[in-house]
């Protein structure tokens, strides 16, 4: 197997499993951009499988501590294992994550649930180049009506993988609703941000609304409006969803009238939407908020 000499400092050796191209001493074998390679440290001993991309200024990203091939009998293991995890912590919700990259030991891989659909993001070579594999074993496991692929991500450039969005497997879904907790919401696995919706936020949803009931409420960077919606269903008197997106004002107003609530939709940049209010405040103007929900893009690549 071909591998990567690490230098004594890098990050591998405090438990870190990503490995830069400045932490590595030497590259033997002749690897090839995806290949699975083997980690050693100076003194030669195994520090476990990688996944290999020269071209990311992360060129190894380590997922298991053995000699492992990224076979189907993995990814079958792994998948199963990540898949039985939700069900006993989560055996109600429909809109889950089950698969989270390095979080279950499938470093690029991004596998959602939406009702009877999943949504596929590789956002590793390595991940991208065995994205059959992985296809087969969610058929086997899962059953879903379809599949979604979207490797629309901002971060494939990195890894010198091709946007696209597509159906790789089964039917192809029409927007739909399905609920989280308190909130429904209609979804688009084709054109909605991330896999269709913010997965990852939906506890959040619910923990800010607890502060909702009675208050005036602001939430900039709405997106699809989930803390608006959760807020405006906890009893808030007023909500105010704030967006750059005129897409994403449409889908927050097709959200609220499916939970049969009232939320005033702005289309605007929240940052100029801010500084405006700010200065209104700063000449008299009243306070018109009690809780406010600042949920930006990331700034940081």
């Amino acid at each position: 197997m071909a591998g990567l000499i690490i230098s004594p400092r890098a990050r591998i050796f405090q438990g870190h499993d990503w490995v830069y191209g400045t932490e590595v001493r030497k590259v033997f074998g002749n690897p090839q951009p995806g290949d699975v390679v083997a980690l050693k440290d100076f003194k030669d001993r195994f520090l476990g499988s990688a996944m290999f991309n020269p071209h990311s200024q992360i060129v190894a990203r380590r997922f298991s501590r053995r000699k492992q091939e990224l076979n189907g009998d993995f990814f079958s293991r792994r998948i199963s294992q990540a898949v039985e995890l939700r069900r006993r912590l989560l055996p109600e919700e429909t809109l889950t994550r089950l698969v989270w990259s390095e979080s279950d030991g499938l470093p690029g891989l991004i596998v959602d649930r939406y009702a009877d659909y999943l949504v596929v993001q590789t956002l590793t070579i390595a991940m991208e180049r065995r994205l059959p594999i992985i296809l087969n074993v969610l058929e086997d496991l899962l059953s879903p009506r379809g599949i979604i692929v979207r490797n629309d991500s901002p971060m494939l450039a990195a890894e010198g993988i091709a946007p696209s969005v597509r159906v790789a497997r089964g039917q192809q879904p029409e927007p739909f609703a399905a609920r989280s907790g308190s909130v429904q919401f209609m979804i688009d696995l084709q054109t909605g941000q991330k896999t269709g919706l913010y997965l990852d936020q939906l506890d959040n949803y619910a923990a800010v609304a607890r502060f909702a009931r009675g208050r005036r409420v602001l939430d900039c960077f709405c997106n699809q409006g989930g803390f608006a919606l959760a807020c405006a269903l906890a009893g808030a008197s007023e909500v105010t969803a704030v967006d750059v997106s005129q897409d994403a004002m449409d889908a927050v107003a097709r959200n609220a009238r499916l939970n049969g609530v009232s939320v005033q939709c702005v289309t605007d940049n929240a940052f100029d939407f801010l500084k405006k209010e700010a200065a209104l405040v700063r000449d008299g103007g009243e306070h018109k908020w009690d809780l406010i929900i600042l949920d930006p893009p990331s700034f940081t690549r």
